[in-house]
């Protein structure tokens, strides 16, 4: 690229965090950009509001703001050779983007209700996040600020599906995904080998608040999973790392630990992101599902909606026989019912 890439996101964004991660790891130069430097600077507003927004030339030249980690990791590695993220492999690449959703839809469910559900999380939250924005304001402003993105967030809680019903279903999923992915980096580096793939950046993105932020589940992440701990402070920077190539695991031999961490996400992610799928298609007011045996209740949302056609999309641009090698380490996961 012929200038640094200019983007615009907060410490306490998961998505934020996932994406100066992989430019990092891609040695991709970047500028970062507080709102109100973006604001100072000119810069485009997105269509919707999110971080990071990205500021990037379109083909007529013209900056526009982008947002949206998936198709901004692959935008990037069509532009920019070298240290891919994405494996060579077409059908482990799909099983990498089933993962990476997964993290971005389901594990940040767990993010934003710790978060915002306790009150020792909203408070430490509430203080700090709006010192991310600017830490060089009165005391005065920094009451006003907190008290203003605490009623904010936690009126928000519903949108995510954090409520009554479901927060013990997000607490439990949050404490075995935690011993799976401690069993599995008991004898692997990333999910899917020796080198970071797309999916070790979105799980890294959630875990930097779940596992290195937020009061309550930083301590759970510590009890139980302290390989999660160390790893994720380690995601935090891997431009020195310089993997060997081939280096990534085979859909014929993968290690049992990867088959747990998809059966966690077969049990969690997959039926309520199908129950989305559904009340989109029936113009139904609520998502109704259960998990482990337990009742889910949420309103529904259109962007998931979106993912799953993606990912039924990827699956079915396979050849048959890159098609066949993923159904066969989904088979018995529950993952395999997102593409039935």
């Amino acid at each position: 690229m012929a200038e640094p890439i200019a983007l615009m996101g907060a410490p306490g964004s998961p998505y934020t965090r996932k994406m100066l991660a992989v430019l990092r790891y891609r040695r991709i130069p970047y500028r970062f950009l507080s709102r109100a430097q973006a604001a100072a600077e000119g810069m485009p507003t997105p269509r919707v509001s999110l971080l990071p927004t990205f500021y990037l030339r379109s083909a007529d030249g013209a900056l526009e703001a982008v947002t949206d980690s998936t198709p901004l990791i692959r935008r990037f590695e069509r532009e920019v050779a070298g240290r891919s993220v994405i494996p060579p492999d077409p059908a482990l690449a799909v099983l990498d983007e089933l993962i990476e959703d997964y993290a971005d839809e389901w594990l940040t469910k767990a993010m934003f209700h710790y978060r915002w559900a306790h009150a020792e999380d909203a408070r430490q939250s509430a203080r700090i996040l709006p010192l991310w924005e600017a830490y060089s304001i009165s005391d005065e402003a920094l009451a006003e600020r907190a008290e203003s993105i605490g009623e904010r967030q936690i009126s928000r809680l519903y949108v995510v599906g954090s409520n009554d019903t479901t927060g013990p279903v997000i607490e439990a999923s949050y404490r075995r995904f935690l011993e799976a992915f401690e069993a599995h980096l008991s004898g692997q580096t990333f999910i899917l080998g020796a080198r970071p793939t797309a999916a070790d950046f979105g799980v890294f993105g959630q875990l930097t608040q779940l596992a290195a932020f937020d009061p309550t589940p930083t301590r759970l992440t510590l009890e139980i999973a302290p390989r999660v701990y160390a790893w994720t402070t380690l995601m935090e920077d891997l431009s020195g790392l310089d993997p060997p190539q081939g280096d990534l695991i085979s859909l014929a031999a993968p290690p049992e630990t990867l088959r747990a961490l998809l059966a966690e996400i077969g049990r969690t992610y997959v039926p309520v992101m199908l129950a989305n799928a559904r009340a989109l298609a029936s113009g139904a007011s609520e998502v109704l599902s259960e998990v482990q045996g337990l009742p889910w209740r949420q309103p529904p949302f259109p962007y998931q909606g979106k993912c799953v056609r993606w990912l039924r999309e990827s699956r079915a641009a396979l050849s048959p026989g890159d098609r066949s090698r993923l159904d066969q380490i989904l088979a018995g996961t529950g993952c395999e019912a997102l593409f039935a």
